[in-house]
């Protein structure tokens, strides 16, 4: 039986793991995937010792610094079920795979929120994308729409702005959101249009995304575009667990020791209730919930 699990290898997952590490305990990770929503981020710029540095590049060192320890790592798989046993808990993977351990840390992170709206599920991979780190070079040239109006909107329109010709950033708010000197470069921008009040209605086109159908000012408004980017912001992933007391937005609720409602069970990060989220706040979750679990366990 394992002393600790992981689940998550995000930055709260990954710093916690640095920590376990140093105090020698018996450990291991399971993840979908390691960096989480951070590698999403083309510039993060309000990491400290960083001035500008891409998500990719800050998970790399996250990664480096956990490999240097050894850690066991279980990745490409997901939980499908975490059910108490005596002296703690046993993690079933899809794979088939189970694992007993004393606590569980989970940092499990968030995924996109999606529109529901007509044309989403048809258009996915064909001019519609969650990521636009990941999508926005095969746009080069073209009109794309960014739906969103708060920092995941911003920084796809900020990657966008000097690939595509025309972005337009659609709002449900009245209006944009995000931090204040992100929004001021995107919208002194020339190539940027920004329309708040909208609610977006359809996705139109034959095979790829052709057009947005938005409602603006009481009227039906399409705009020709190639691309749409969804930023609406992100839901908890924590519907593989049962276990914990969670809000009425699927988040895991803590304590001020990252303690859930479950003995033994922990959590960090974007997957629980704490009212801010950003990548360094997550990574400090990560490190406070180890230490937390730590102490739980040398006390048992």
């Amino acid at each position: 039986m394992k002393e600790l699990v992981i689940i998550g290898g995000g930055p709260a997952g990954l710093t916690a793991a640095v920590y376990a590490a140093r105090q020698n305990i018996d450990f291991k990770i399971i993840a979908r995937e390691i960096g989480g929503q951070a590698v999403l981020s083309s510039q993060v710029e309000n990491y400290t010792g960083f001035q500008v540095v891409s998500g990719v590049d800050l998970i790399d060192r996250f990664e480096e610094h956990v490999k240097e320890f050894g850690v066991e790592i279980k990745e490409g798989v997901d939980i499908s079920k975490i059910e108490k046993i005596s002296g703690g808990y046993k993690i079933e993977t899809g794979d088939g795979e189970c694992c007993r351990t004393r606590a569980v840390l989970i940092t499990t992170g968030a995924k996109p929120r999606t529109l529901n709206v007509e044309g989403e599920d048809k258009f996915l991979n064909k001019g519609l994308a969650y990521c636009a780190t990941c999508d926005a070079p095969l746009f080069k040239g073209k009109n794309v729409a960014v739906i969103g109006g708060g920092n995941s909107a911003l920084d796809a329109a900020r990657q966008l702005i000097d690939i595509a010709n025309k972005v337009y950033i659609i709002t449900i708010e009245d209006e944009l959101g995000g931090e204040p000197v992100v929004r001021k470069k995107i919208t002194d921008n020339s190539s940027v249009s920004v329309i708040t009040g909208a609610k977006t209605k359809k996705i139109t086109g034959d095979n790829m995304v052709s057009g947005l159908l938005i409602e603006s000012g009481g009227k039906d408004r399409l705009l020709e575009v190639e691309g749409v980017f969804v930023e609406i912001g992100w839901q908890a992933s924590a519907a593989f667990i049962d276990i914990v007391d969670k809000n009425p937005s699927g988040e895991i609720i803590i304590d001020q020791n990252n303690m859930t409602s479950a003995e033994g069970v922990f959590a960090a990060g974007d997957v629980t209730d704490i009212s801010k989220k950003q990548i360094i706040i997550a990574a400090g979750e990560g490190a406070k919930a180890v230490l937390n679990a730590i102490d739980y366990l040398s006390k048992k």
